[in-house]
């Protein structure tokens, strides 16, 4: 297992080494790793991917929404997320039928 560190640009976790940059292999971004600030409060989805404001999302699975009569379905996209780092359902966004809905991280994956 390799030490790399994600892409801080999309998230990936395809990263290697080259002279003293990590060069991630999905979108070619180069990053000093000595330079990169460790945030404790940053947000992943379901699959480890770094999430940031405006990304569009993905929902993983049926999630039910207390007073409407049918759930959020799997696959259902959101677009122009708002993160909430220091909430439990730390994402804030609108979704079509459904109106401004608070969605948890772990329910969704980020749409590359």
């Amino acid at each position: 297992m390799n030490d790399s560190l994600p892409c801080p640009k999309c998230g990936s976790q395809y990263t290697y080494e080259q002279d003293h940059l990590q060069v991630c292999s999905q979108c070619f971004h180069e990053f000093d790793p000595n330079e990169m600030p460790l945030d404790e409060n940053q947000i992943k989805d379901a699959f480890g991917n770094i999430l940031q404001n405006g990304d569009t999302v993905m929902v993983i699975k049926d999630l039910p929404v207390k007073g409407a009569q049918k759930p959020i379905r799997s696959g259902t996209k959101v677009k122009n997320i708002k993160l909430k780092p220091d909430n439990d359902h730390n994402i804030d966004c609108r979704i079509e039928g459904f109106g401004a809905v608070a969605l948890k991280s772990e329910f969704v994956k980020k749409v590359l």
